[in-house]
């Protein structure tokens, strides 16, 4: 017997010491589980336009997060009221309300009642699964005594506010507010914060999204015991019980045609400024870009539209992007016309420039040098070059002898291969690093941007403002300015310009792509706004006629940008039919759109350039007439007089012909008659005017033969 006594005293003791180290385990362990930075709660980031705007959230919770100062007594009330009367009194748990649920379970004879003070619900939110255990609740209930130690009684109910879920993927107190009305928690009347009390238990069964009528029920249920407990009175309790439940739901829908600005504005965030997507997601950012959010709308309407793209290529691809001209803020940008988020973005995707390369890897540079100036005269000839390179002209138009103005107007080829040919690759290869590019490709095919790698829309965006910025280039940015979640300026752009060519030649190419657009190779479509640019094709050898890249890129003082179309990858089945002039009338169209602070409809000129000169229109003169008479003094003259151009800049060569011989007698400046004096008056003498261009020092279309006829008379 006393041997059993004694088993059962050691058994009994051993359980004892079992229970205490694991009492002490526990105690512990709730100690332990307490992590700060859980209770630090995910905020959403947010980024803005410049007015302020919000332009979309960033969150992997959508949670503002607020402070107890933000949320009104009446709030509080609510959910102390429906969740945990007794919170200010009990420790972390309340054994009133853990009996009141066990009897209540015994009864079902299920779990039917938690019994959860306000600081358990908040330790089961932020650290422990919904999992109903004993053992789980045990924890719970560890957990939260070890909280009420550490935090006051306000930290944890504003933590628990601001942890709580309250359907349609909104979290918070703050976001719950923005969500179904459309204000600020501060600005919540009673019923409304009932109403938001009442969600929680059960965010699906009580949302008054689903069911106003349950949800109006559970909230008059909720201003009912803030009545019973005092916190209003019951006059109070059935004027807010007799409030209409009105919501202003504000449904935050991720619209496609900012997929691509928010992507870069992540890509920048990271690269930029050190700040990774998770950071983005969880850490209440406000983030401010320069994006118009006309033009980025307009810009994706435009690309969605199959009438821009040519018949039989409706499903090509896409891609553009334009830019602040003077700040070097992305305005904005499309990477696809089936763009996806974190997908191929065709902005900063390598494709053959063609022809838009040709005013940064040969104009502009032979000009910066000075061995060539806009109407200096350059080869237009079938010609074949060093290694047995031929370049052909579109159509299979050369003209002879042409300016640089209307070789770049016309885009011809040839003289543009010429001119790279004689100003040296190796400088052409320096100016298109300079303008951003990073190209070593020794052949004469850069001329035509003929490029094994290519270049992006990106960079020609870039390259392209030197034209339109007094040679200055700058790095173009999506980040205006980082703001923390507590509002302090964190990171801004500091872009700083770089000049790349003088202000004279960015000017004059201005000019020069300015006839681009209004009488050469950009005329397609229609814009309303001053505007320069080039356009691009390249050819497509697996089927004639085929175009595998189309472009044009365009600026004016306000605004730059690029667009491409063509197929990401260009087979037998799947290249354009069509070319530049798609692109051309797509970005127009969206030019067209733009907000009246983008519209430029003059250019300024610089007071620090020479405007370049319009070309000179040589005229063509078909009534030359030679009236032959004596003057005044007894003298014989022949009298010259033809129809002139208005235009000032054009002089007359006149001549003298005899059978195949001419003979230079003179130029006649601002005129339209010529005296030539006569010695015999019986012969006759044919005339001729050619028509001059002092600008470019050629002759026009020489005028019909006149011959002298005699009539008496005086002058």
């Amino acid at each position: 017997m006393k041997r059993k006594l004694f088993l059962v005293g050691s058994l009994v003791m051993l359980t004892l010491m079992i229970a205490f180290i694991s009492y002490l385990f526990i105690i512990l362990f709730g100690n332990y589980a307490i992590d700060e930075e859980q209770l630090q709660f995910n905020e959403t980031s947010v980024i803005v336009d410049q007015s302020g705007e919000t332009i979309s959230k960033l969150f992997i919770e959508n949670r503002d997060v607020v402070t107890i100062e933000q949320i009104p007594e009446h709030i509080k009330h609510a959910f102390v009221a429906v969740e945990d009367v007794r919170f200010y009194e009990h420790h972390g748990f309340d054994l009133r309300a853990i009996g009141r649920a066990l009897y209540r379970d015994i009864l079902a004879g299920a779990k039917v009642e938690g019994g959860s003070t306000l600081t358990q619900q908040l330790v089961k939110n932020v650290y422990l699964s919904n999992e109903k255990s004993w053992l789980r609740k045990t924890k719970e209930v560890l957990i939260a005594i070890n909280v009420e130690r550490r935090y006051s009684k306000d930290e944890i109910l504003t933590m628990y506010l601001n942890s709580i879920y309250f359907g349609h993927g909104n979290y918070g107190i703050q976001t719950a507010s923005q969500y179904f009305f459309n204000k600020d928690v501060n600005e919540l009347t009673v019923e409304e914060g009932a109403l938001l009390a009442s969600i929680p238990k059960a965010p699906y069964h009580y949302s008054p999204v689903v069911d106003k009528e349950k949800s109006g029920e559970r909230r008059n249920l909720v201003l009912a015991l803030m009545a019973q407990h005092g916190f209003i009175s019951d006059k109070e309790k059935e004027k807010h019980q007799a409030a209409e439940i009105r919501l202003d739901i504000q449904e935050s829908e991720e619209q496609q045609a900012y997929y691509t600005y928010l992507d870069m504005v992540i890509a920048e965030a990271s690269e930029k400024y050190n700040i990774t997507s998770e950071e983005l997601l969880t850490n209440g950012y406000q983030i401010v870009a320069p994006i118009d959010q006309t033009l980025q709308k307009q810009a994706y309407q435009v690309i969605q539209d199959e009438r821009y793209y040519p018949e039989g290529s409706t499903d090509a691809e896409s891609a553009f992007v334009l830019m602040d001209t003077e700040t070097g803020g992305v305005l904005a940008v499309q990477g696809g016309k089936e763009y996806v988020r974190l997908g191929l973005n065709r902005v900063n995707v390598k494709r053959q420039p063609g022809s838009t390369l040709k005013p940064l890897s040969v104009y502009a540079p032979v000009m910066e040098k000075g061995d060539y100036h806009p109407y200096s005269l350059v080869n237009d000839e079938e010609m074949t070059f060093a290694g047995g390179y031929a370049p052909k002209n579109a159509g299979g138009i050369y003209r002879g002898e042409i300016t640089v103005y209307e070789a770049l107007t016309h885009s011809s080829n040839v003289p543009a291969v010429w001119l790279l040919n004689d100003m040296g690759i190796d400088t052409s290869l320096d100016y298109l690093q300079k303008f951003g590019f990073h190209i070593d490709e020794r052949q004469l095919g850069i001329a035509l941007g003929g490029l094994n790698e290519g270049v992006t829309p990106f960079e020609l965006t870039k390259a392209y403002r030197a034209f339109a910025a007094e040679g200055k280039i700058i790095e173009p940015y999506f980040i205006e300015k980082i703001y923390d979640s507590g509002g302090h300026l964190i990171a801004e752009n500091k872009s700083e310009e770089k000049e790349v060519i003088s202000e004279q030649t960015a000017w004059d190419m201005t000019r020069m792509l300015e006839s681009v657009v209004e009488q050469g190779t950009g005329t397609a479509g229609f814009s309303q706004n001053s505007l320069a640019g080039k356009t691009g094709t390249t050819s497509f050898e697996g089927v004639s006629g085929g175009t595998r890249d189309a472009w044009f890129v365009g600026y004016n003082q306000e605004v730059v940008g690029a667009m491409w179309l063509g197929y990401d990858r260009t087979t037998e089945d799947s290249y354009l039919t069509g070319g530049s002039s798609y692109p051309t009338k797509m970005f127009k169209e969206i030019l067209n759109e733009s907000p009246s602070h983008f519209q430029q409809v003059a250019w300024r000129v610089p007071s620090t350039v020479d405007d370049l000169e319009p070309p000179v229109k040589l005229p063509e003169v078909n009534d030359l007439v030679a009236i032959q008479s004596f003057g005044g003094e007894g003298l014989v003259s022949v009298a010259l007089s033809w129809s002139a151009s208005e235009d000032s800049r054009v002089q007359y060569r006149v001549y003298e012909v005899n059978g195949e011989e001419r003979t230079l007698l003179s130029t006649v400046v601002g005129g339209n008659f010529y005296y030539q004096p006569k010695l015999n008056i019986f012969s006759t003498s044919h005339y001729e005017v050619v028509p001059y261009d002092s600008l470019t020092h050629q002759e026009g279309t020489r005028s019909n033969i006149a011959a002298s006829e005699f009539k008496f008379g005086f002058h």
